[in-house]
């Protein structure tokens, strides 16, 4: 599959059907996912982000890149010492590239481990790649395939994760992230919704390629999961960007004994039902009257991506979020969009998208 990454970056076991889907608007992707049909089976036309939108993403990569390079050194630094140096990046497309490009960067630099890194495709409700994993599999034992993704909002992806991999004895079910405000892996950099500005943009910052797509009229029983290369937005492509100005907070962001001891879960005072992320879900499925759970999006970076490709209902920000410039980018599509944004008291999460039921509108 063809990225504008480098390949001794990253492979991606994928394959290219570059204009064999026809990209469709979020109303008409929308109204049929609410009728039954799997996202997976459909492409979104790409978000064109405006000049404002692209000064926050700028803002928000300065601000932020030093607290991102902190969770991805502390992530690679508890990976080498639960895995030693023997170990292989699985990174979860697309999300999980970026952070699987700057933790293969980051175990070089400081471990002098030469780590390989592929990229392949897992979809909610329709499983893992078969394909791909054989492919690991004819080339690496299990117990060093390692799998990365950016950040988990209620664990969804890492619940499909390990009931897939039940099916592959010896291959870990631990998913690696730089931030997990679910509290669902300790395989993680930080358990604060940290703004990792990678999940402000789409294609633009994840290698031009496509979220993943499987569809039998296009993908053949011996096919990786398909994505699309957007070469048309090449002059536009960030990805290395945003890699670099991560990786040059790297020295300053050392991980110490005492910062990997530091990740401790403050939700003592919290109720039983708040005390994990899928918890403050369900309650908020509550409050608001939402039966399926697969329209609340909490955490920063699922928010983020509600906004870009979704219909959102409506946005919560933690109370003060307001004025939070973690949420800028946020605050800043809400209002492009015309959704309304208001306070909410969230524990783990620092926002939280809700999607229109087409039904209800």
């Amino acid at each position: 599959m063809r990225s504008s990454y480098k390949k001794e970056d990253v492979i991606l076991l994928l394959k290219d059907i570059t204009g064999l889907v026809k990209p469709q608007s979020t109303q008409e992707r929308e109204r049929l996912i609410q009728s039954g049909r799997h996202y997976c089976e459909m492409l979104p036309i790409e978000y064109v982000p405006s000049e404002k939108y692209m000064q926050v993403y700028q803002e928000a990569l300065k601000n932020y890149a030093a607290s991102t390079a902190r969770a991805v050194c502390r992530l690679g630094d508890l990976a080498v010492r639960q895995r030693g140096a023997d170990f292989v990046l699985v990174s979860l497309a697309r999300a999980g590239i970026p952070i699987g490009i700057l933790l293969k960067r980051y175990i070089f630099r400081k471990y002098g481990i030469k780590a390989d890194h592929y990229s392949i495709s897992i979809i909610r409700g329709r499983g893992i790649d078969r394909n791909a994993m054989k492919f690991l599999l004819e080339r690496y034992a299990p117990k060093q395939l390692l799998f990365v993704d950016g950040w988990i909002g209620k664990g969804a992806i890492l619940t499909e994760l390990r009931k897939e991999l039940a099916d592959y004895p010896g291959v870990s079910p631990e998913l690696a992230v730089a931030a997990d405000p679910a509290w669902v892996t300790d395989l993680c950099g930080t358990h604060e919704d940290i703004l990792i500005p990678s999940s402000c943009l789409n294609s633009t910052v994840s290698g031009l390629v496509s979220r993943t797509f499987l569809r039998e009229d296009i993908i053949g029983p011996g096919d990786f999961h398909g994505a699309v290369y957007y070469e048309e937005l090449k002059d536009e492509d960030l990805s290395y960007a945003f890699i670099h100005a991560i990786e040059r907070e790297f020295c300053e962001a050392e991980t110490t004994e005492e910062s990997l001891r530091g990740i401790q879960k403050p939700f003592t005072a919290l109720s039983a039902a708040d005390k994990t992320g899928l918890g403050e879900v369900k309650r908020l499925a509550e409050e608001f009257g939402v039966a399926d759970l697969n329209l609340i999006k909490p955490g920063i970076g699922e928010t983020t991506r509600v906004l870009l490709r979704r219909l959102p209902w409506k946005i919560l920000i933690a109370e003060g979020g307001a004025k939070d410039p973690s949420l800028a980018h946020v605050l800043r599509l809400a209002q492009e969009k015309g959704v309304p944004a208001e306070e909410h008291p969230l524990f783990h999460y620092k926002a939280c998208g809700i999607i229109k039921k087409l039904a209800d509108a």
